[in-house]
């Protein structure tokens, strides 16, 4: 039985095969082998050169084209018959690059929390939805931060240098419970390490763009009661996503705020420290330590101190990248893809205006 074609204008309801769910984006409409309906949709897979494929989009075979790019000229040819783009490279700057008049793309994913680098004016000030990948991320980035206070709290880099050494030399350590921690940042990720530190006995408050009650933690605070904040806190978690608000956050003048013997976690975004001066606060003996996956510049260039820094842990932006993280994120974009033929609301839409998801 050959095809049956159905036309319809954009955002309007089908008016024939009452049983169709309704499309808000596909002009063209066809049956496959099973009678799932089809669509011309193209879907456009943008991924950084050395990257493998997005594990799980060849299910959508029946529903739409998928294809991938990795450099600024298959983007450029790509993008004008494109109406879904996913986002892999979260570092990249090809979109501002390539970005024609008149795009036809409706939907931007993200497989990323952080979504600055699909910021560019033409999407941020249009109707093209964002989303992201929120959700995802959030244990593993949790049992890393329980895992660098467990660090910090046993002084396990300690352990290490001194069996380098060869060297026996008992210590007192610190407990967890009791201790103080500070999150900044009380969205979903900042929610799942405040549930895990929480259950460790630990008294934890957060910052958000606005105050409010969570039961994840003791007490979420204004983003502008930062600078009061920071003397009393024993760790300092940053899970923030980089904003105009948070580029830079900590600075020189914040790490003077911190109460002397504090750890700093940064799991956010790299940019919202300001390198520079967290090295500067080490070397004078101002913090305890530092659990850095994240970075102004990445990767860290090769001969920087914080390499060498007896108080510093350094990971490779790996801080949420658990066994299995890329099938999640294939799946995660086969279900609200779905979901958009179906018409639904998306998963994890981004507001534009604050660069993250506000919809919980």
């Amino acid at each position: 039985m050959k095809p049956r074609l159905y036309f319809e204008y954009k955002r309007a309801r089908l008016l024939s095969y009452d049983k169709l769910p309704r499309i808000f984006n596909f002009e063209l409409f066809t049956f496959n082998s099973k009678g799932d309906p089809m669509t011309d949709t193209t879907i456009t897979v943008l991924l950084a050169e050395d990257e493998p494929s997005l594990p799980g989009l060849d299910s959508l075979s029946d529903h739409a084209r998928v294809r991938e790019v990795r450099t600024p000229d298959a983007l450029r040819a790509a993008l004008p018959d494109t109406q879904v783009l996913v986002v892999t490279d979260f570092r990249t700057d090809l979109l501002e690059e390539v970005w024609p008049d008149n795009c036809p793309v409706r939907w931007v994913h993200a497989t990323s929390a952080g979504v600055d680098a699909l910021m560019i004016d033409p999407i941020k000030h249009s109707d093209i939805v964002v989303t992201n990948a929120r959700g995802i991320f959030d244990r593993g980035i949790a049992e890393y931060v329980l895992g660098a206070l467990l660090m910090f709290a046993k002084d396990t880099l300690g352990n290490l240098a001194l069996k380098e050494q060869h060297r026996w030399q008992h210590r007192e350590t610190r407990m967890l419970r009791g201790a103080d921690a500070l999150i900044v940042g009380a969205g979903s990720i900042g929610r799942e390490v405040a549930t895990v530190l929480g259950a460790m006995g630990m008294n934890v408050i957060g910052t958000a763009r606005h105050a409010r009650q969570d039961s994840a933690f003791d007490r979420v605070h204004r983003q502008q009661d930062l600078p009061a904040l920071l003397g009393d806190a024993d760790y300092v978690v940053i899970t923030a996503p980089l904003t105009p608000d948070t580029d830079g956050l900590f600075d020189a003048a914040t790490f003077r705020q911190m109460k002397p013997g504090a750890a700093l976690v940064n799991v956010g975004r790299g940019p919202i420290v300001r390198t520079d001066a967290l090295l500067q606060a080490l070397q004078r003996g101002r913090l305890a330590g530092a659990a850095l996956d994240v970075f102004e510049a990445e990767p860290l260039p090769a001969d920087h101190p914080l390499w060498n820094h007896p108080k510093v842990m350094i990971s490779a932006h790996m801080a949420g990248d658990f066994i299995g993280w890329r099938q999640a994120l294939g799946q995660q974009f086969v279900d609200n893809f779905h979901r958009w033929r179906r018409g639904q609301p998306l998963d994890n839409p981004v507001s534009k205006e604050h660069g993250y998801v506000t919809n919980r």
